[in-house]
């Protein structure tokens, strides 16, 4: 008849929270998430409007207008000689495509048609509706997992093929877990992270 009760269900509510507290703290990225949502540029820094910046918006303008894209070319300096490029509008999963595929071909179209021709180099970062910390945010948590399952079965595990900015994601997330070590494997454009159980690290 006790069980029946209503009374003892705060106790037993209480217990999860508590057990939950370091999941929260080690895993921030559900609240992360909440913040960067909004498509507006989440650049706290005023457009570029520089000789760069101008090549940048000329090319890619052009670009989008091939591509049928209404998007418009935000451009900002994150540092110098690196460039951030925001396309902002709707219907911008055309320019993403699958995984990024189609932001990162952009993305390499736009450096290299830019930096021709030119003395000093310089970066360009391509971005919609920010797609890159999104999807940052989810490779991060993918490799807690994986790491965890390595952890747990002491196995190594590969990944699916990635690109080079996803690859270096995935060994930043993973270089200072105790226990696990990260190499790649493969050629362009199927070179996969292999998770690896590392005993020297586990004891």
């Amino acid at each position: 008849a006790a069980e029946k009760k209503p009374a003892p269900a705060k106790p037993v509510q209480s217990k999860p929270r508590q057990e939950n507290k370091p999941r929260q703290e080690q895993r921030p990225q559900p609240e992360k998430r909440q913040e960067t949502a909004p498509t507006a540029p989440a650049v706290d820094l005023p457009e570029c409007d520089d000789d760069n910046a101008k090549r940048i918006v000329a090319f890619v303008s052009g670009l989008l207008e091939r591509m049928d894209s209404s998007a418009e070319v935000k451009v900002y300096e994150q540092e110098k000689g690196r460039y951030k490029v925001l396309l902002v509008g709707e219907r911008l999963g055309q320019l993403i495509g699958h995984r990024g595929e189609t932001l990162d071909a952009i993305q390499q179209l736009t450096n290299y048609a830019v930096n021709t021709g030119t003395d000093k180099r310089i970066r360009i970062q391509m971005d919609a509706e920010n797609y890159r910390a999104r999807r940052e945010q989810s490779l991060e948590s993918l490799a807690r997992k994986v790491a965890a399952k390595v952890q747990k079965y002491r196995r190594s595990v590969t990944l699916e093929p990635m690109n080079a900015y996803e690859r270096h994601v995935i060994h930043a997330a993973l270089q200072d877990v105790k226990g696990v070590t990260t190499y790649s494997v493969g050629a362009e454009p199927n070179r996969r992270v292999v998770v690896a159980f590392d005993r020297g690290e586990a004891r």
